[in-house]
């Protein structure tokens, strides 16, 4: 990138959120000795989230078997051949085609009975869990700088800003609907759970 720009912005943790992910579900699910990964082929940043998630897997004990997706038809197909595979659940790995597909992916996970874990926007439409920066505060803080440039603030002279809070959401009704017990302590942890 080059210097003296007239750029910052707001940024988020979700890419480095796949480990803690997949320690979320193999806490669900400890008897699961393969996970699934659902990537985005096309998405540039595919190979350091995989990259990261085996390691997070072999430090876990666990095999991680990638899956990719880039098209509605891809969905299905994966969809169908999980439920045909070794893998105990499934993480969905942040990518904008997924992240526009929420409501597709939280119901074939339901309809394949698949234990997955993405946003907590997922969780919201039907998924058993989500983990992720919230939304609304990315914005707001994307808001914050708006009004500080605005006001006359140069945007090369503000730091690019990370979200650091976390929300944990855990869909009780798509827990029951798998037969999963969810831990008391994983119960603790979240910041919402829907009943």
């Amino acid at each position: 990138m080059p210097t003296g720009g007239n750029m910052t912005g707001v940024t988020n943790l979700d890419a480095k959120l796949g480990p803690k992910q997949l320690e979320i579900l193999h806490e669900l699910i400890p008897m699961a000795t393969s996970i699934a990964l659902l990537v985005n082929p096309a998405n540039p940043a595919t190979e350091i989230v995989s990259k990261d998630m085996q390691t997070a897997a072999r430090i876990l004990g666990l095999q991680l078997h990638l899956v990719h997706a880039s098209t509605d038809r891809d969905l299905d197909s994966v969809f169908a051949t999980l439920i045909q595979s070794p893998a105990g659940g499934l993480v969905i790995a942040p990518d904008p085609f997924f992240g526009s597909r929420i409501e597709r992916l939280a119901a074939l996970a339901t309809r394949h009975a698949v234990p997955t874990i993405y946003r907590p926007d997922f969780a919201g439409a039907g998924g058993l869990m989500g983990l992720a920066a919230p939304v609304a505060e990315q914005w707001r803080l994307v808001g914050t700088y708006t009004g500080r440039i605005l006001k006359g603030d140069k945007p090369g002279t503000l730091p690019v800003q990370q979200s650091t809070k976390i929300d944990l959401t855990i869909n009780m009704n798509a827990a029951k609907a798998l037969g999963l017990t969810v831990p008391a302590a994983l119960l603790s942890r979240a910041d919402k759970v829907i009943e």
